[in-house]
């Protein structure tokens, strides 16, 4: 079971690592080249642990469990290429380097100690491809308490500096990232526990074999979701790309009954070619659904003159009183105000007070406006009902009316 895990985690890490290596191409500052170290220096550990890697490095060096020592340094450089990301994340570049250092020097310390007590305990410890640390919490406590106590205290030094840039991180997918990494640190911890266990068990005599089970896993499960958390920032947008283009068909036909809604009422909005294209099956579905964004938009603003400040404050208090917030809640002001609108507009009922104008939401990108379009149509809906045309087209009507 050890050995199929390990394998796993060396097949899933290098194929981080590769992916990770294309940023390096264009960019090469202190973090980048830091945030790959991660990735190499953890595919470094898993390879070392290899079964069949561990017995040709002891065989070939003369030197029992070289691989345990190894891997277990390769951890710490880990946690100092994090820290090095975090900081320069945070920081410009001299104030992170002056904050780092006293950080590396520490866990090069850390790092010497190691190598120093594995030296004078090496004629106690038999070969363990298996089960190193288990056995080493017996035979060699000051060396795995030493290792257990930085790496921790590294990982949760890690977990404060993500909380901190969380709170000003400016995308959303780094946000995740950040907040990903501080799971997987919960995760460790068990790990660093189970082995602390594990030293203590050894004064009594015992091992920790009994509960080697959730530690493997923990410490399986939680590098497997640090590495993703660290990946997450360059993946997750293409992961928004993927789920946007499969999720075209349901948001075109989401946004159809509001803007046939509103189309009826200001025809002149819709684009001279647009009934065309939406006839047209082989046409771009984003051109198509970015022209339902466009003319929704033109409509609102067309129904501007129609909407009512007091409709407006009615509608705020009305979010305010059933939790809206975000998204949702300009959503539902804005649904408000459309839906009033076109009953003004249809008898004749111009507001004395009308608005500065129609938006509430400003989304930044063009992700985030279909979105909010989205949450439109639906408030709007459960308001207004306004079924689509049969044919899924913009309203014909419309089209003609602009020359279509």
């Amino acid at each position: 079971m050890t050995a199929g895990l390990y394998a796993l985690c060396v097949g899933v890490t290098a194929g981080a690592l590769l992916y990770r290596m294309r940023a390096l191409r264009t960019d090469r500052s202190p973090a980048q080249v830091a945030l790959t170290g991660v990735f190499f220096f953890a595919l470094c550990i898993w390879v070392v642990v290899l079964p069949g890697l561990w017995r040709f490095l002891s065989e070939t060096v003369g030197m029992a469990n070289l691989s345990g020592l190894l891997a277990h340094i390769a951890v710490m450089l880990v946690t100092a290429c994090q820290q090095i990301v975090l900081l320069h994340l945070r920081h410009d570049r001299d104030v992170a380097w002056r904050k780092a250092a006293p950080r590396l020097v520490a866990i090069g310390l850390v790092i010497g100690t190691m190598a120093g007590l594995f030296a004078r305990a090496i004629d106690r410890l038999g070969e363990h491809p298996t089960d190193f640390a288990v056995t080493a919490a017996a035979s060699n406590p000051a060396y795995l308490t030493v290792y257990l106590t930085a790496f921790g205290a590294g990982q949760a030094e890690v977990a404060r500096l993500c909380r901190r840039y969380r709170a000003v991180a400016p995308t959303a997918w780094l946000r995740r990232s950040l907040g990903l990494i501080v799971v997987s640190i919960g995760l460790l911890w068990i790990y660093v526990l189970g082995r602390l266990a594990g030293v203590l068990a050894g004064f009594i005599g015992a091992t920790g074999h009994a509960w080697e089970p959730v530690t493997l896993v923990a410490v399986v499960a939680g590098s497997t979701l640090h590495l993703f958390g660290w990946l997450l920032p360059d993946l997750g947008p293409q992961l928004s790309r993927l789920w946007a283009w499969l999720d075209r068909p349901r948001a075109y036909r989401a946004l159809l009954p509001l803007h046939s809604a509103l189309t009826r009422h200001v025809p002149s909005v819709v684009l001279r070619d647009s009934v065309a294209i939406a006839r047209d099956r082989r046409a771009d579905l984003p051109l198509r659904l970015y022209r339902l964004i466009i003319e929704i938009r033109d409509a609102q603003w067309a129904l501007r003159e129609w909407m009512s400040t007091d409709v407006r404050r009615a509608a705020e208090r009305d979010a305010g009183d059933r939790g809206l917030t975000g998204e949702e809640r300009d959503a539902a002001i804005e649904a408000a105000m459309l839906d009033s609108a076109l009953h003004a507009k249809a008898h004749g009922l111009r507001p004395e007070h009308p608005v500065d104008t129609p938006r509430v939401g400003e989304p930044a990108d063009l992700a985030a406006e279909l979105a909010h379009h989205r949450a439109l149509a639906r408030h709007f809906g459960r308001l207004h009902a306004a079924p689509a045309e049969p044919t899924g087209e913009p309203a014909r009507t419309a089209g003609e009316a602009a020359g279509g």
